[in-house]
């Protein structure tokens, strides 16, 4: 395990060197907000950063319902009983299993680590909208890898934890582009077109700092976010304008 701190997130990495796996750490002045739990072997890791840094997890948000980053949840809310648990309305049906589709989203079948049904026991506390606040965090709906994707911008200091809307391990990437080094994120990515379209929403924030799901954290990631953008463009031969307006369809 690994932790890294830059402005008020700490990233708590397991498998650094092989398959980074990422959970975070948002400092607020009483408490932490955890985002993601990683795989069921990293909880005590996560509880013991959490006590090096000296303040309770009071909160623990999900960005998507992939078993990398919910897969120790249960063992989290066990140990943690008064934390609330945050997950967006659309993606808390993938946390039950069910992954059907809505009439209005692309027909593509949603990939990745799902869990089956039951699998996951711990039942979210608030479904979160695009908009909604959490302690400090602004939540941002960012669909594309899944249909409920969302990532968190802090609005103390616009670092932002993007979950697996982009990668940095194996080169910045929009999810859905692949990138030979790491193609992981790019194999369970539900819709690439609509990534796209959340990516550019993110980039469009202006972040101070990028932290996603694999990979390392990037300062003033604006000329790097440019360049996966445009990369993902030209993969998939889109035009941005078409893509603004599936986003205004989705969001």
């Amino acid at each position: 395990m690994r932790v890294i701190q830059k402005q008020t997130i700490y990233q708590v990495t397991f498998m650094p060197r092989f398959f980074p796996v990422n959970a975070y750490l948002v400092e607020e002045p009483d408490s932490l907000t955890l985002i993601d739990t990683a795989m069921p072997f990293g909880v005590k890791g996560i509880l013991k950063a959490a006590e090096r840094i000296g303040k309770p997890i009071a909160r623990i948000v999900l960005t998507h319902a992939h078993s990398d980053h919910i897969g120790g949840l249960d063992a989290l809310k066990a140990a943690l009983p008064d934390a609330k648990v945050y997950i967006s309305a659309r993606d808390a049906r993938l946390l039950k299993g069910d992954g059907s589709l809505e009439p209005s989203e692309p027909s593509a079948p949603v990939r990745g680590g799902v869990p089956k049904p039951g699998a996951i026991r711990t039942e979210p506390d608030v479904l979160l909208q695009d908009g909604d606040r959490i302690g400090s965090l602004l939540a941002v709906a960012t669909p594309g890898h899944t249909p409920g994707h969302m990532a968190f911008l802090d609005t103390r200091n616009q670092a932002l934890i993007a979950g697996d809307a982009l990668q940095t391990r194996g080169g910045m990437a929009v999810s859905g582009h692949m990138k030979p080094l790491f193609p992981f994120p790019a194999m369970a990515t539900w819709s690439a077109e609509v990534a796209l379209a959340s990516a550019r929403k993110l980039r469009a924030l202006n972040p101070s700092l990028l932290a996603v799901g694999h990979g390392n954290m990037v300062e003033r990631p604006q000329e790097r976010l440019d360049a996966a953008i445009a990369a993902a463009e030209r993969k998939l031969n889109t035009h941005p304008e078409r893509n603004d307006i599936h986003a205004k369809n989705r969001t």
